[in-house]
């Protein structure tokens, strides 16, 4: 399993109970005796009336005891023999619990599977019914069936650990809007595991450079060095950048030093440049020029 499905995995078990007030649980399935034939993951329904306000699929969670759930990550594959798999999968934990039940058990397992989309096969295949934004019933099932559309859920905190799933421009979105939401640590691990655009990426970065108090300086280092660590092409632009800042910086300096006044327009060229040799060449002549404007030509 690759980062993206630990990282999903890892913040339904994190959040799950947070999010539902306990009402609500994670748990790592057990391995069924398939040769391996494991689910992603098991909800545990523990106090189905405090889920009914939430927004959906949470309250579909009220009328079970157990639901499986299958995550498919941008890049997985959502094809017809994929989703087979994920209801064999199904049908194993089916046997596997109605076998290992103390009482006689004649119940059927749910299965809500978690994707960035609906793929068009399953439309021209299935009946699908809305239950809420992004939530749909698949029909016909002898056992309840739920199709998660991450990238068309609301933005609501107690979604979030099916938003991750989201993908392209709507996994932007998500992150832009989460960023203030979530501990450090669970922002790095979506940084670092998620498919997000690079443009978001150092947008993330600067936002927490924003914070003025210690702690949020401390937050940007941290951040700064998993990324640049994780994305050699971002720690690139940052750089570039850096020693653009520093070139306007020296050049400005040199002309002070000389008592070469900038008039605005001249200031504003200075600020608007972002190639490193036009500033260097500034630079230079800047140590002989006699006014701002022969330094800048």
């Amino acid at each position: 399993m690759g980062q993206p499905d630990q990282f999903a995995k890892r913040t339904f078990a994190d959040e799950t109970e947070r999010i539902t007030g306990g009402a609500v649980t994670w748990q790592d399935p057990p391995e069924i005796g398939l040769v391996k034939v494991q689910g992603d993951g098991l909800l545990l329904v523990r106090h189905p009336d405090r889920i009914a306000g939430l927004s959906a699929p949470w309250p579909e969670a009220r009328m079970h005891e157990e639901i499986l759930v299958e995550l498919k990550m941008p890049g997985d594959h959502l094809d017809f023999p994929a989703v087979e798999r994920a209801l064999l999968r199904r049908q194993a934990r089916q046997v596997q619990r109605a076998e290992e039940s103390a009482r006689k058990w004649l119940g059927q397992e749910p299965l809500w599977l978690v994707a960035p989309s609906v793929p068009d096969w399953l439309r021209t295949q299935r009946a699908l019914v809305a239950i809420g934004p992004g939530c749909y019933r698949v029909e016909p099932s002898f056992f309840p069936f739920l199709w998660i559309a991450a990238n068309d859920l609301p933005l609501r905190d107690e979604l979030v650990p099916f938003l991750v799933a989201r993908s392209g421009r709507a996994l932007d979105e998500f992150a832009r809007w989460v960023a203030p939401r979530m501990s450090l640590a669970w922002l790095l691990g979506m940084v670092r595991s998620t498919a997000m655009s690079a443009t978001v990426r150092e947008e993330l970065l600067w936002w927490v450079g924003k914070a003025e108090d210690p702690e949020g300086k401390a937050r940007e280092r941290e951040i700064l060095q998993a990324l640049l660590g994780a994305n050699p092409d971002v720690q690139q632009k940052l750089v570039e950048k850096g020693r653009i800042a520093e070139a306007r910086t020296a050049l400005r300096r040199v002309l002070a030093q000389r008592q070469l006044a900038l008039r605005p327009e001249e200031d504003a060229r200075i600020e608007d440049c972002a190639e490193l040799d036009v500033l260097e060449r500034w630079h230079e002549r800047a140590v002989t020029a006699t006014t701002a404007a022969e330094a800048l030509e």
